[in-house]
């Protein structure tokens, strides 16, 4: 009887691994994969008028780096066949901050020439957790904003948002999460570049600048000791 017990337990191990191997296979073949009927692009729009610094400058986006731990950026919703981005999130970023900065003839041609170097870190890119009826987007990154010349950098932060009905059918739905998105995007871009923050990080850093370095002037003369 021992042994019949167990050759029955090992039989039953052995189904029990085979049947758990068979449950896997469909979740991998459920996986979404990007194609033409299901990418949606994601597009600023206007660009975002900025306003009037203390004196003329010149920003450079030197990169931007995605910080969001997500392993699928361009995947903004996987639910009903998955909804894909048509470019990464960081050139999606890019591409609005340039466009705006470029508007405003504020963009430099090369990172030598310019006044500002920013470096962008993404946090967020597309939808948050919300109902199941709405769709929330959001985008969030911060820049280190530098005075080349300086050396000196602080930090901006921005957010966007935005909600939006859901759909019943496809079409409707990738419609209004691109939508969706998008204004999500373009309120980051204006958060960050139309921000009081921006401003002050730019004026503190530019009046580094005008100060002329001590190594620069020329140096006094020590005092000659008094005859005695």
């Amino acid at each position: 009887m021992p042994l019949r017990g167990t050759l029955r337990l090992s039989i039953a191990l052995l189904l029990l691994v085979a049947l758990s191997g068979l449950t896997i296979q469909p979740a991998q073949a459920d996986e979404p994969k990007p194609k033409p009927e299901n990418t949606i692009t994601i597009q600023l729009g206007e660009p975002v008028p900025l306003p009037k610094f203390e004196r003329p400058l010149k920003f450079w986006i030197a990169d931007v780096t995605d910080r969001s731990g997500n392993p699928q950026p361009m995947l903004v919703m996987k639910e009903r066949g998955g909804v894909f981005l048509d470019k990464q999130p960081t050139a999606l970023v890019k591409d609005a901050l340039d466009q705006s900065l470029k508007a405003a003839n504020l963009l430099a041609a090369d990172a030598a020439s310019a006044d500002i170097v920013l470096r962008v870190y993404l946090f967020h890119f597309g939808l948050a957790s919300g109902s199941v009826l709405d769709f929330f987007g959001k985008v969030e990154f911060s820049a280190m904003v530098k005075n080349p010349k300086t050396g000196e950098s602080l930090e901006v932060k921005a957010v966007g948002t935005s909600i939006a009905n859901g759909a019943m059918r496809k079409k409707n739905m990738q419609k209004n999460v691109e939508e969706n998105i998008e204004a999500a995007l373009r309120d980051a871009t204006r958060n960050f570049l139309r921000g009081t923050q921006l401003k002050d990080a730019v004026a503190t850093l530019a009046k580094g600048s005008d100060v002329v370095p001590v190594a620069a002037t020329a140096p006094a003369e020590p005092p000659k000791p008094r005859p005695r």
